[in-house]
């Protein structure tokens, strides 16, 4: 049990030219095949056919010259991780802008969602579990204009580039948010409160953690 007192936020701004895997380990954690420079404890942005991995970030693990572990990516179960459909690509962040003065991060989506059917021979409907809904990430920030994060963020939401939110506990714990951020840099004006602007992050897929 923890707070999100000291949470550190940062913006993934740099991505380096991706990198091709030729081949993906179903295993605990998934092994790729590919010629890279990668540094244990890098971050890489994963795009290929499994697509419970697709557009998220992972931390990189036990690279050498010809291959890497995505460390906590389970691929062990071959109906959710067809074998072989692992191949595609990574791209590793190589810059990461700190956001500061963060006032409020407020975490929305991402509950499972379910489907009553009703069945012919039976007066009482059933519930099936079908899937999740999307989540947001928005984070309300003082307004400093002249600070680098304000820059950074308004280039990826005007670009509308794919990103990723990185944001670091206290205690080590890593959270890492993929996908499109939305900028709005016209702050709030309320007598009293401090002026505050708001950048809203929309997942391509699920959280990823350490």
């Amino acid at each position: 049990m923890q707070l999100p007192n000291n949470l550190a936020f940062a913006l993934a701004t740099v991505f380096a030219t991706a990198v091709s895997i030729t081949a993906a380990s179903n295993a605990s954690e998934a092994v790729c095949t590919a010629t890279n420079t990668f540094a244990a404890g890098d971050f890489v942005e994963y795009t290929g056919g499994w697509s419970k991995a697709t557009g998220r970030v992972f931390r990189v693990k036990s690279p050498t010259g010809t291959n890497f572990v995505l460390e906590g990516l389970d691929t062990s179960d071959t109906n959710l991780f067809p074998a072989g459909a692992g191949i595609g690509s990574v791209r590793k962040v190589t810059t990461w802008v700190p956001i500061t003065g963060v006032t409020a991060a407020d975490i929305s989506g991402g509950d499972g969602k379910t489907q009553e059917v009703n069945l012919l021979d039976s007066d009482m409907p059933i519930m099936l579990p079908d899937g999740f809904s999307a989540t947001s990430v928005v984070l309300t920030i003082a307004d400093e204009p002249t600070k680098a994060h304000h820059a950074a963020l308004k280039a990826v939401s005007d670009g509308v580039k794919l990103t990723c939110l990185r944001g670091v506990l206290p205690n080590g714990g890593v959270l890492l948010y993929a996908g499109y951020c939305s900028f709005n840099e016209s702050p709030s004006l309320a007598k009293g409160s401090v002026m505050a602007v708001k950048a809203t992050f929309s997942l391509q897929n699920k959280v990823v953690r350490y």
